[in-house]
């Protein structure tokens, strides 16, 4: 069996590499492989996935906040024979640039225009584009109840109606800049041309260096589009200028934010879909062979890999009713309630090289004892390392790993300024204090982010430490 050539001196280990399942990644337990699916599987296919984890890896399996699936503990010759074995299954492996959709697209009567053919359309276009960056994402959101618009994307394009779509540079839906307002013809061609702009600024170019360069054209009357409201972009394809739209702006903030995954939701064709996960997306293959085992017993129909670290089943309601209760009772996220589904999580030590602490054994700690600080007003962010790869945004509370302590970081990114630091030993202890005082000191209607941001750093330092 050919080995693959791996130098693991000069391994990539920052947060832009992206394995896959032909180019694994070294982790700390072994080659971590992603396995990227364009549709729905059966139940049948998804516990067939994860008898292969158990033959070539350690037998664990994440499920990313982008809906991944990830095998890990592979060695350099059982990796190749993962890639073999998973593509003899014949499942609908995303091949080429990430172009994500909603997880109920074409199936949610909420949505205001379904993205799978745009999608589609970007995806194939795209085959011919080389030099992208790695974790170059596109993303092509109808509206509906389960939205991307928290999920990073390169290019984002979001319906505002049956026939346009906004589209943006960089960051999530409310962070990234607006670019333009397409008609559903020109939505194809000019993605293409800013992959193509992108690619020919080297494979480092992101979104938001596209962004960086769009000129602020003057403030124009708002009125419907014609002819004359065309302009020619950087890009050299004519597009809607955004200020002569309809009711957008260039500070549009994203409206409609998605729900959790961790629900029941009714369907077209008399169907539903249920949301589960496993805590802070990690379980062994026992546990998720169990879990679709259960679903084909059940009749339900496909599985669907999701947001937020999510499956979500899909066949007749009573199905998936009693789908969710056998998830629960086997410790699987089936409701938003649930503390874990407000946690990022890293796998932490040991399973990655870059942590420096059981990100998992601290966020399970917190879940079950800190409900009042993790009401679901934000996600409590638990990583290994500055680099954060969990929750890549800012959050109102990160618990970070350093070398020899644990760094606390409120509404800011891993690698933010720390207001306090607690050794190792102490660090769920610190965040019951931290807890406590937001019991304390919530105003009525007051969530946790808010309470969290109004006390500010000085007096979480000071809570932090036990001091009065």
């Amino acid at each position: 069996m050919t080995t693959l050539p791996l130098d693991h001196d000069t391994q990539d280990m920052r947060r832009g590499a992206c394995p896959a399942l032909s180019a694994p990644m070294m982790t700390g337990d072994g080659l971590l492989a992603r396995i990227s699916l364009t549709g729905a599987i059966t139940p049948k296919e998804l516990a067939d996935i994860c008898r292969l984890a158990k033959r070539h890896g350690n037998g664990m399996i994440d499920i990313s906040a982008r809906g991944n699936l990830q095998i890990r503990g592979l060695s350099e010759t059982s990796a190749p024979r993962l890639d073999a074995d998973v593509r003899a299954l014949n499942l609908p492996l995303r091949d080429g640039l990430a172009v994500e959709v909603p997880p109920l697209a074409g199936q949610d009567e909420s949505e205001i225009a379904d993205p799978r053919p745009l999608a589609e359309a970007i995806r194939d276009g795209a085959r011919t584009i080389t030099g992208l960056a790695p974790k170059m994402a596109v993303v092509v959101d109808g509206g509906g109840r389960l939205r991307l618009s928290h999920l990073l994307a390169d290019i984002r394009l979001v319906a505002i109606s049956e026939t346009e779509w906004r589209l943006t540079l960089g960051g999530t839906e409310q962070s990234g800049r607006i670019f333009n307002v397409l008609r559903e013809t020109l939505v194809v061609d000019t993605v293409l041309a800013l992959l193509k702009r992108l690619a020919s600024l080297g494979n480092k170019a992101r979104g938001r260096d596209l962004a960086r360069d769009i000129p602020v054209s003057e403030t124009a009357p708002h009125t419907q589009p014609s002819s004359s409201g065309l302009s020619r972009g950087s890009t050299g394809v004519e597009v809607f200028d955004a200020d002569r739209m309809p009711g957008t702006s260039p500070s549009m903030t994203a409206q409609n934010a998605s729900a959790s995954p961790f629900d029941l939701f009714a369907l077209s064709d008399d169907l539903h879909a249920v949301g589960i996960g496993p805590a802070f997306g990690q379980a062994k293959s026992e546990s998720l062979i169990a879990l679709c085992d259960e679903a084909t017993r059940l009749k339900v129909k496909s599985a669907k890999q999701a947001l937020d670290h999510a499956l979500l089943f899909t066949g007749p309601e009573i199905a998936c009713r009693k789908l969710q209760a056998f998830a629960g009772d086997c410790g699987f996220i089936t409701s938003a309630s649930d503390p874990r589904s407000h946690i990022a999580a890293c796998p932490g030590r040991p399973a990655c090289n870059s942590a420096t602490i059981a990100t998992h054994e601290i966020a399970a700690a917190a879940a079950a004892e800190c409900g009042d600080l993790i009401d679901g007003s934000f996600k409590l962010h638990v990583t290994g390392c500055a680099k954060g790869c969990a929750h890549p945004e800012p959050a109102a509370l990160t618990l970070c790993g350093t070398a020899d302590r644990v760094s606390l970081i409120a509404a800011a990114k891993a690698s933010g300024q720390p207001f306090a630091f607690a050794h190792f030993a102490d660090t769920n202890a610190t965040l019951r204090r931290l807890s406590d005082l937001v019991r304390r000191e919530r105003r009525p209607n007051e969530n946790s982010a808010d309470c969290l941001a109004r006390i500010g750093s000085a007096r979480l330092a000071a809570a932090a430490t036990g001091r009065p």
